[in-house]
């Protein structure tokens, strides 16, 4: 059985790297995956782990090579190289570059290149700013047709009142249903 394709582009929401980890391991039963890396994902070292190590695990995880580069992004839409993009977790920083077409990293790059072939874009989000500077993005995204949100959440509304964080484990089911051309309900979670 010839598995469908996706693209997975990861940016710099460290704190979330595990979380998205878990869920490639599921998701490869399923799909062929290339993962996609943000320059900060890339090449960011934090107190959640080393650059290397993370590029070296999701590359073992999806038995292929990171793409890291503008110039490794493009070739995407002219070769119609994935079924659907992922993008996990999407920061606040890509949210808006997505809502208003500016392409200057390897993710809004791989965005912009698979879109071009009208097929969908989950985004499953992590920001601090999603209901303040960013909610106008979300909504914005939200009407066109080709992007499709993984249910989110609050991840601490006394600590972190504008904060959103998506409910990774739906992540699979919010795949299937943008194929379909549908967005998992609620959008919202609680």
């Amino acid at each position: 059985m010839n598995k469908r394709k996706m693209g997975f582009s990861v940016c710099g929401s460290f704190c979330t790297f595990s979380r998205i980890l878990e869920q490639l391991k599921t998701l490869t039963q399923h799909y062929d995956i290339t993962p996609i890396l943000s320059e900060a994902a890339a090449e960011t070292d934090t107190r959640f782990g080393g650059a290397i190590d993370f590029r070296t695990q999701i590359e073992t995880i999806t038995g292929n090579p990171a793409v890291t580069t503008l110039c490794g992004a493009e070739p995407i839409g002219p070769g119609r190289l994935f079924d659907i993009m992922v993008v996990a977790p999407c920061t606040g920083n890509t949210l808006a570059k997505l809502a208003h077409g500016i392409t200057d990293s390897c993710v809004t790059m791989a965005c912009k290149a698979h879109l071009r072939n009208g097929l969908p874009v989950v985004l499953a989000l992590s920001t601090n700013d999603g209901l303040s500077g960013n909610s106008a993005n979300i909504g914005l995204l939200l009407a066109r047709r080709l992007y499709y949100f993984v249910p989110f959440r609050q991840d601490d509304p006394l600590g972190k009142p504008y904060s959103l964080v998506a409910d990774f484990a739906r992540m699979g089911d919010t795949v299937e249903a943008a194929l379909d051309g549908r967005q998992i309900q609620p959008v919202l979670g609680g």
